[in-house]
């Protein structure tokens, strides 16, 4: 027989096919387990199989015989696992008291991370849950700070993504803080695993999507490119409505960045690409860049579309920049040109607002120009310039970058079915 407390008994007490297993065991006899259990495998093994899940969670939202709150009792980096679920549980059930922000707060920035990887399903489920209590309650800001530190903490590395990735970076857009999503979105993604969090496909779409809107508010261009980019050409046998919006956002965006488009991946989906050229997305393109009155004469039959589908913004932005692209053009062609003349091609009245652009420009280095008293513009060529720290950042860049290849290639080595299908396409 077993021992009173032992794993054996604790077992053959809750799991399916045991006598006890058609019923929920109170509160009181699953924080003894929690407590007495010093196996977190086996402890994960007891919570998820006792009982119904619907049967478990109304036992673990009440109180202890005696009264006591059990997440008073608790630890929650000594007993993670067991907190874990009297957490989300009562976070999740209605008409369960609800835990404080501060008790919240304090598990997301203690909880052990190697207990809480035994049950992805309930990390997702308390971050929803986080999320959807502060938002119940009228201060949605109030769920980024736990939210942060349960993202930070839970993966083995930022770099693994999980399903906390999207939910954090999607909350800061929503939310306006889009600084918050920084150092989240500063590392990039190089692994996936399944058995760490219970990811769809449509995690990687929304993370990066989301990531590509927090940068582009940011005005963090070419980050922002490539998170669109990311989304929007993830493959796909049908192509999702959120990567047709990422590729109107990654257009608009390059045309901000370069001037122009730039052709997308191969492996992009072609329904998605003829979706977008047919579009007034791809007719604005096509027509940039002009002079600022022909392009927003352009847009003005689709303006309430483009409203509707909050791009308008990013359309006026690339639209402010049409007259940038246009003076960098007449680079190419021209050793001096007036004010006058350069302002009758770019299609700007205001020989003032001509000379502040191209003032900007030579500042911002788009352009190697000077203006005469008389107003003459010369353009040369610019002279390359590179310092001592741009050639040791350009070096730590690419030590980060061959690190980031060797662990990308060692976990595909350590990958049963990519080694399988690389044996069958050796023979």
């Amino acid at each position: 027989m077993s021992q009173p407390g032992s794993s054996t008994g604790l077992l053959q007490a809750v799991l399916p096919g045991s006598s006890h297993s058609a019923d929920a065991p109170s509160v009181d006899a699953l924080v003894a387990q929690i407590v007495g259990n010093d196996n977190p495998d086996t402890l994960a093994r007891i919570l998820k199989d006792t009982a119904p899940k619907e049967s478990r969670d109304n036992a673990l939202v009440g109180m202890l015989a005696n009264g006591q709150d059990p997440l008073l009792v608790l630890n929650p980096e000594q007993h993670t696992l067991g907190y874990l679920y009297i957490l989300s549980a009562r976070l999740n059930s209605a008409g369960a008291p609800r835990p404080s922000r501060e008790v919240i707060e304090e598990f997301c920035r203690r909880f052990n991370p190697e207990q809480a990887r035994l049950a992805p399903q309930r990390v997702t489920a308390l971050a929803k849950s986080i999320l959807r209590a502060a938002h119940d309650a009228g201060h949605d800001k109030l769920a980024l700070g736990p939210l942060y530190d349960l993202l930070t903490r839970y993966p083995p590395s930022l770099a693994c993504l999980t399903t906390l990735h999207p939910l954090f970076v999607t909350y800061c857009v929503a939310t306006k803080h889009y600084t918050l999503a920084l150092p989240v979105l500063g590392v990039p993604i190089t692994t996936i695993d399944l058995k760490l969090s219970d990811l769809t496909y449509t995690d990687n779409l929304q993370y990066h999507y989301a990531g590509g809107v927090a940068l582009g508010a940011l005005k963090q261009w070419k980050k922002a490119e490539e998170f669109f980019e990311i989304c929007a050409s993830s493959p796909a046998q049908m192509p999702a409505a959120i990567q047709l919006e990422a590729s109107k956002k990654l257009v608009l965006v390059q045309l901000i960045l370069y001037g122009k488009t730039v052709p997308p991946p191969k492996y992009t989906n072609v329904t998605l690409q003829r979706l977008l050229k047919s579009s007034p997305y791809g007719a604005f393109a096509k027509n940039y860049p002009q002079g600022k009155n022909r392009l927003l004469a352009s847009i003005h039959k689709d303006r309430d579309l483009f409203t509707n589908e909050k791009h308008l913004g990013l359309v006026l932005q690339a639209i402010d920049r049409a007259p940038r692209w246009l003076i960098q053009k007449l680079t190419s062609t021209y050793l001096t040109l007036g004010l006058a003349d350069i302002a009758k091609e770019v299609g700007i009245d205001s020989e003032e607002e001509v000379r502040s652009i191209i003032l900007s420009m030579i500042e911002s280095d788009e352009i190697n120009a000077t203006i005469s008293e008389d107003g003459t513009v010369t353009f040369s060529d610019p002279v390359p310039q590179i310092s001592k720290e741009d050639v040791d950042r350009m070096l730590r860049l690419a030590q980060e970058q061959t690190r980031l290849l060797y662990e990308l290639e060692r976990t595909m080595n350590a990958n049963k079915d990519y080694l399988t299908k690389v044996r069958r396409s050796t023979f």
